[in-house]
């Protein structure tokens, strides 16, 4: 099961940020961070709310792991939110058609700007 330690040590990885960075952001000590990544500690609310901020996600991801929520707070664009939740109920072969598809057309935007 998915805890909240287990999503804070997720979205701090994809931050490449260290415990202790975590920890200065926050204005916290390590201990406390380690304490609330591997004990199982629950951070107070504002200790929360500094957390969603340097995060930019929300307290509900970061408490429940709302996975929905957080895709829409990092995507605007509804339709393509939709899009994406009808490939990812695809099988995964067409999901790979997809994705190499939505890469091409990725490395053809490049390209043409750098032609530029």
């Amino acid at each position: 099961m998915d805890t909240l330690g287990d999503r804070l040590i997720t979205v701090r990885k994809k931050m490449n940020w260290s415990q202790s960075e975590l920890a200065a952001k926050l204005k916290i000590s390590l201990t406390q961070t380690q304490r609330y990544e591997t004990k199982g500690v629950q951070p107070p609310a504002d200790v929360l709310k500094k957390m969603a901020d340097v995060f930019n996600t929300s307290i509900d991801f970061l408490v429940k792991g709302d996975k929905d929520l957080q895709a829409k707070q990092s995507l605007k664009d509804s339709e393509l939110l939709a899009h994406f939740k009808a490939v990812e109920q695809m099988a995964s072969k067409d999901q790979a058609i997809v994705k190499a598809l939505i890469d091409a057309f990725i490395t053809k935007k490049k390209v043409q700007l750098l032609a530029q």
